[in-house]
C-alpha cells in the first residue's frame, strides 16, 4: 500500500500561509544548504518549470503522484504553467474547475476521500504527496500516513492553518529530525494506527 504523505512548509505556530494563503515570506529563509539538501531529497517537489534552472535532474525519490487543491494550483495557472509537476501524476481536488486544462492533470470533484484511497490501493510505484493546502487536508487528514513539515522560524499570529479540520486529536510518532543554520527544522512524523 502506498502512503500518503503531507509534505509542507509552515510558520513555527502551524500556519502555511497568511490568511489569504500567501507564504512568500518564508522564501527568504530558502539559502543554498537548504535549497540543495531540498533538490536532493526531494527532487520530485521541485516544479517541472524551474528543475532546469535548478540544476534538478534527478529521478522521483519518494513520490510519482501529487494531490493538491485548486488555491495551491491557481498559482501555477496564473504564472500559464498547467501542468506545474509535469513529473508527476497530478491530481487537482476542485469543484470550481469543471474541465482540466492539460492532459497530465486529473480533477478530482467528488468524492475526494474515495479517490485517494484507490490510489493508495494501487501496486508498485513511489507514494502519494499531498501538495496543499489546508481545506485539502483537513478533508483528508484521516488518511495521511506521514506528515513532512518544513518549518520555518516565524510567527504568523493568525493565517492559513496547515489543516483545516474540526477539533479532533490524532497521533503521529515523531521519525527524523533535520536542522539547518538558517533556522529551517524539517520534522518527519509517521501515523501511529
Amino acid at each position: 500500500m502506498r502512503k500518503l504523505t503531507y509534505y509542507v512548509a509552515c510558520s513555527i505556530d502551524g500556519f502555511i500561509g497568511d490568511p489569504q494563503g500567501d507564504a512568500s515570506s518564508m522564501y527568504s529563509f530558502v539559502n543554498e544548504e537548504y535549497q540543495a539538501w531540498m533538490n536532493a531529497e526531494y527532487p520530485e517537489t521541485v516544479p517541472a518549470h524551474v528543475r532546469a534552472v535548478a540544476g534538478v535532474d534527478a529521478d522521483n525519490k519518494h513520490f510519482d503522484t501529487v494531490v493538491q487543491g485548486l488555491a495551491s494550483y491557481r498559482i501555477a495557472l496564473d504564472a500559464g504553467i498547467t501542468s506545474p509537476y509535469a513529473h508527476l501524476r497530478e491530481y487537482v481536488a476542485t469543484r470550481s474547475l469543471t474541465e482540466s486544462p492539460d492532459p497530465n492533470v486529473e480533477l478530482i470533484a467528488d468524492d475526494l476521500v474515495g479517490r485517494i484511497r484507490k490510489l493508495k490501493a494501487e501496486e508498485g510505484g513511489l507514494d502519494i504527496w499531498l501538495c496543499g493546502g489546508s481545506t485539502i487536508a483537513g478533508e483528508l487528514i484521516d488518511e495521511i500516513d506521514e506528515l513532512i513539515i518544513k518549518t520555518y522560524p516565524q510567527v504568523y499570529g493568525s493565517g492559513m492553518p496547515m489543516f483545516g479540520a474540526g477539533f479532533a486529536p490524532r497521533d503521529f510518532e515523531l521519525g527524523a529530525v533535520r536542522a539547518f543554520d538558517n533556522g529551517v527544522l524539517v520534522r518527519t512524523y509517521t501515523r501511529k494506527r
